[in-house]
């Protein structure tokens, strides 16, 4: 980015992220799953984070006041948390305020496991996530189905009255659920399902997952950028519907984050830009700006993640000009 980029941005003084992730598939024992899903081992810490977060907004003058951490798919909700724990009274990760834990909520024994939950971390514990996006079984990524749901073969929790009979536990915690899913999820089930549940604090994660609007970035050959700066129309229209049903939900928040997602290699050009522009503006019209929430979804796959070693600060400079 040229140093003349930022000259006319007015930054915040402090900034709160309240979406990132921390893994090290080779040194733990909970994340056998994600290792076998990445194909091997993987890593993102503390260290990594202070790098390309924490030192990139302080150089633009942006006090970072601290940060969530996100379940990332662990095989054990309690040993994760327990482990960010371990690394924050070591002073690794000391800004980490809070945690949005991993819990199925269709176990039997789903109240057991949020007391193991709050038990390991009784001062931060604020959320559960269970990430949801299906539409049918996990066809490695030819579908909008997470290679999460895989651990249930696919089986739309949102219709599901296990789900539901755990969900109704939250608020007993006083914890808020995080909801992953489909657009068309979002549309089919979820509007219906958390309107039952007005005293739960829900949040939707990344923009509420519409996919690569404009398509893929680059072209079959690799080399050109896809010119495309029309929107799927089917898409877009899903989308909408399901943002408009969920935005009519006083008890429901949303992140603007894992734009890369909806919009690969936005960045890259005007057009692009402007377009997801659009998209932002809309979601905080809907929800209206006490209810959306700017989140950088740190981890490994910086091209999804909207993170990286190199992109992190041009990533902010253009979150906050479309925000």
């Amino acid at each position: 980015m040229s140093s003349n980029a930022t000259t006319n941005i007015a930054y915040p003084k402090e900034v709160i992220d309240p979406h990132h992730h921390f893994i090290d598939t080779a040194n733990t024992t909970f994340q056998k799953f994600l290792q076998r899903a990445c194909g091997g081992d993987i890593s993102c810490l503390p260290e990594d984070y202070t790098r390309d977060v924490i030192e990139p907004l302080a150089r633009l003058g942006v006090q970072f006041a601290g940060s969530v951490h996100v379940e990332a798919m662990p095989d054990n909700g309690p040993e994760e948390v327990a482990w960010v724990e371990q690394m924050s009274a070591e002073g690794r990760c000391s800004y980490v305020k809070g945690f949005v834990a991993s819990a199925d909520l269709t176990q039997d024994n789903i109240d057991e496991e949020l007391q193991k939950l709050i038990q390991t971390s009784p001062n931060k514990l604020r959320g559960i996530r269970w990430i949801l996006d299906c539409v049918g079984k996990f066809e490695g990524g030819k579908t909008v189905t997470h290679l999460a749901t895989s651990r249930h073969d696919g089986i739309d929790y949102l219709k599901s009255a296990e789900f539901e009979r755990g969900l109704a536990m939250l608020s007993k915690y006083n914890l808020s659920f995080d909801l992953q899913c489909a657009p068309i999820q979002l549309v089919e089930s979820a509007a219906t399902l958390f309107a039952k549940y007005p005293e739960l604090k829900v949040c939707i994660d990344h923009l509420g997952k519409p996919r690569t609007v404009l398509g893929s970035d680059l072209l079959d050959d690799g080399k050109t950028i896809n010119p495309n700066i029309i929107p799927d129309a089917n898409e877009m229209e899903i989308w909408r519907k399901g943002m408009k049903a969920m935005s009519a939900l006083p008890n429901v928040h949303i992140k603007i984050s894992m734009l890369g997602y909806s919009m690969p290699g936005w960045i890259r050009t005007d057009e692009r830009k402007a377009i997801l522009k659009s998209m932002v503006r809309e979601v905080v019209d809907m929800f209206g700006s006490k209810r959306c929430m700017v989140a950088w979804n740190w981890h490994v796959n910086g091209a999804v993640s909207d993170a990286g070693k190199s992109a992190f600060v041009l990533l902010f400079y253009h979150v906050d000009s479309i925000v």
